[in-house]
C-alpha cells in the first residue's frame, strides 16, 4: 500500500463518519460537497470529519483509487465506502442514510 493509500486508510478507519470533499463543511467549493454536508447535518451527525482534497493533490487522486470511485465527495461510515453525492442523496430520501448513521 502506498503512503497516500495508507494515509487515506487511516482517515477512513479512524473516523466513524469521514467525508472527502472540496474545501470544508463551512465553505464547500462545489454543490455536490455542499449537498453531502447538508444531508449529514440533517441526519444530526455530530462526529463528522472532513478532508479537503483541494489542499492535497495526492489524496485528491488517491481517494479515487482507494474506493474505485471517480468523483468527489466520497462518504465513508464505519470504515466502509458509502458513495458519492447522488448515492448519499438517494439514501437520505429513502431513510437508509439515517439508519446507517444511527446504527454505526
Amino acid at each position: 500500500m502506498s503512503d497516500v493509500q495508507q494515509r487515506i486508510d487511516e482517515l477512513v478507519k479512524g473516523n466513524r463518519v469521514m467525508l472527502f470533499m472540496k474545501d470544508n463543511a463551512q465553505f464547500p467549493q462545489c454543490g455536490f460537497s455542499g449537498r453531502a454536508i447538508q444531508l449529514l447535518k440533517a441526519c444530526g451527525v455530530s462526529d463528522l470529519k472532513t478532508f479537503n482534497v483541494l489542499e492535497d493533490e495526492d489524496v485528491r487522486q488517491g481517494i479515487k483509487d482507494y474506493a474505485q470511485w471517480p468523483t468527489i465527495p466520497q462518504l465513508y461510515v464505519g470504515g466502509e465506502f458509502v458513495g458519492g453525492s447522488d448515492i448519499v442523496t438517494e439514501m437520505y430520501q429513502s431513510g437508509e442514510l439515517q439508519q446507517l448513521l444511527g446504527k454505526s
